[in-house]
């Protein structure tokens, strides 16, 4: 009986996530509220392992100076980017937008697809509105090191498993 209490909170612990993560991105209006900067692209600002929270509005175009978050349609893995918009266009045909790393020394052309000049709305995930550094090094490793996932699932079950209850 308490195996199976301690399952059930397990359960409702997972669903509770799951409502939270799909409360987020409706209410961000982006698939993926939240990211982990992959490399020093963006340091200063930036650095490796920070977490970054997103955020999408339609409402506002993307502006020079926006740090945005975007992948490369057609591109598996989908990695996100995080760059700053050093131009933005409009026009008739809908906004277009060149991004630089603020570390890196030239735009971002030579990340895009083959003949693309520019990135489009679309391909932007969300702008960025805050951060946490240093957080998201748990991911990275998780990422880095399958093995490490297996060790933290582990280790929590066996803490609720062999912890006592209140």
């Amino acid at each position: 009986r308490q195996v199976a209490h301690k399952v059930l909170n397990v359960m409702i612990f997972v669903a509770g996530c799951v409502v939270f993560w799909g409360a987020c991105r409706l209410i961000t209006n982006t698939d993926s509220p939240v990211v982990v900067v992959l490399s020093e692209s963006m340091y200063p600002h930036f650095t490796r392992g920070d977490l970054l929270f997103l955020w999408w509005s339609e409402d506002r175009p993307v502006e020079a100076g926006d740090i945005v978050v975007y992948h490369i349609h057609g591109r598996e893995p989908a990695i996100p980017i995080v760059h700053r918009v050093v131009n933005a266009h409009g026009g008739d045909e809908g906004q277009v937008l060149l991004t630089k790393g603020d570390n890196n020394p030239v735009d971002d052309r030579g990340l895009y697809n083959r003949g693309q000049l520019w990135l489009e709305p679309k391909d932007v995930m969300g702008r960025v509105r805050g951060y946490v550094p240093y957080v998201g090094y748990a991911a990275i490793v998780a990422t880095d090191y399958p093995a490490a996932k297996f060790v933290l699932v582990g280790t929590l079950c066996l803490l609720v498993f062999l912890g006592k209850d209140q």
